[in-house]
């Protein structure tokens, strides 16, 4: 029996403004290496991922290739194509590129300290469900505001959790969603889960990713980097 291809989809053409740094935040070194290698690394080693797709800005293609791609082996590393305007519009062109695709990954390259059991997770989410992604129940009290910034409603904190990426989907519902969603209204969209929702109408599942699975969106979030990635 055929087995089903996986692609991962990685993105990495964001500029990181909070960051304050003259060099793109999935760039920056954590003991040596950028950022962005340590999610590639474990795409690389988990062997139903056949390949990946890296979505980074058009002048920052040749520097992926060079030093992080051919610099560190990184063989499933099939394309390196530039992104959109907007996250929607990478996720969009690395959807595109994607060749005899059953399941899809698509990760933020920001997001360093993603394990082979957390893809194992959201890949048996997908397989189950057409759609999953990886987050984490919340440890605070989460508030919503009204316009006025006045307390408006406190969620039972049992249901509330911070979402991340990895997020897995079914090729086809994705590619679908993505392609509905450009032929109407694209503002607020923040993930590939909101997508669905929106355009779909189907049900996602929710697997657990980590706490340390952080995005490094700040100064103070490499500092943090630096200890998790002696656990490596």
């Amino acid at each position: 029996m055929k087995r089903e291809k996986c692609t991962a989809i990685v993105l990495a053409a964001g500029q990181g403004k909070r960051m304050r740094s003259k060099i793109q935040k999935q760039f920056l070194l954590i003991k040596g290496k950028p950022v962005l290698y340590y999610s590639l690394a474990c795409f690389q080693k988990t062997d139903w991922v056949d390949d990946i797709i890296l979505v980074s800005s058009e002048d920052s293609i040749e520097f992926c290739r060079r030093d992080i791609v051919l610099k560190y082996g990184l063989t499933k590393v099939s394309k390196i194509i530039a992104g959109g305007k907007e996250r929607y519009d990478s996720v969009y062109q690395g959807l595109l590129a994607c060749e005899n695709c059953d399941y899809v990954f698509i990760h933020d390259g920001a997001r360093p300290f993603i394990t082979e059991e957390m893809l194992n997770r959201a890949l048996d989410g997908a397989m189950r469900y057409q759609a999953c992604v990886v987050g984490m129940p919340s440890k605070d009290t989460i508030k919503i505001s009204d316009k006025e910034g006045m307390i408006a409603a406190t969620p039972d904190r049992r249901y509330v959790w911070t979402i991340q990426t990895p997020q897995a989907f079914r090729y086809s519902l994705i590619r679908e969603a993505h392609e509905e969603l450009r032929r109407g209204d694209m503002q607020g969209i923040t993930d590939d889960a909101m997508v669905v929702e929106k355009t779909k109408g189907c049900r996602i599942k929710l697997v657990e990713g980590s706490y340390e699975n952080i995005k490094i969106t700040t100064p103070e979030d490499l500092m943090i980097a630096e200890n998790f990635v002696e656990k490596i």
